[in-house]
């Protein structure tokens, strides 16, 4: 199928009762069609992996049809230009956190990006790169232990910003580094420790979330 084909799929899929739900999401869905996220995952495996295709499905502009250019895209051929761009149209938590998990942390480029991107300002950017950081931890099951130990110096530092979209994200990657491994476990609540000793309610909302979680066995 060619981006035009899916689309008409997509819209036969929309349910606009669906939209309410995700506004209170904070999804802007001016270009959101009501397209749950199985349904598009059935939709991608219909089409396989096409990076042409996918290209194409983001430049719509529509918001599934965006999520499922990250499921079908192929990550071997994703460039940092195509990266870059993409994540500057980050506009919903949803979005962000689907092309990282999907697409961004499978290229060869996941790392490089995980760093810098919470380097920036745009807050879904920023959460970018801390989601990067948890979808590897997961994905990556080859990866050693020490790529991750380098991360939390970035996630000690990020603990500071206050915006509610990059604060759970800083969770989220201290979390799933903790559970990689028994090790990476000790220095994940030993990071939360520090971190919960700042006097910002972010820092301290951190702390509490990632050893509620860690410190249960």
């Amino acid at each position: 199928m060619d981006s035009e084909e899916v689309l008409a799929v997509l819209r036969g899929l929309g349910r606009p009762e669906y939209l309410e739900g995700m506004k209170r999401f904070g999804i802007d869905t001016s270009r959101a069609l009501g397209v749950k996220i199985p349904e598009l995952r059935g939709l991608a495996k219909k089409t396989g992996k096409d990076h042409t295709l996918a290209l194409a499905l983001w430049d719509t502009a529509v918001h599934e049809a965006r999520i499922l250019a990250s499921m079908v895209d192929d990550p071997a051929r994703v460039a940092p230009r195509q990266i870059e761009a993409w994540a500057r149209e980050f506009n919903s938590l949803d979005l962000c956190d689907q092309v990282c998990g999907n697409l961004f942390d499978r290229t060869p480029h996941w790392l490089r990006y995980a760093v810098t991107f919470t380097d920036r300002k745009p807050e879904m950017v920023k959460r970018a790169g801390f989601v990067l950081m948890a979808e590897s931890a997961v994905h990556r099951t080859a990866e050693s232990d020490e790529v991750f130990t380098a991360f939390f110096p970035l996630i000690e530092r990020g603990a500071s910003d206050e915006r509610n979209y990059v604060k759970k994200a800083v969770s989220w990657a201290l979390r799933q580094i903790g559970k990689r491994s028994q090790p990476l476990r000790q220095q994940a609540i030993r990071c939360a420790e520090r971190i919960g000793t700042r006097p910002s309610a972010p820092a301290r909302w951190i702390a509490r979330d990632v050893l509620r979680e860690l410190q249960k066995s």
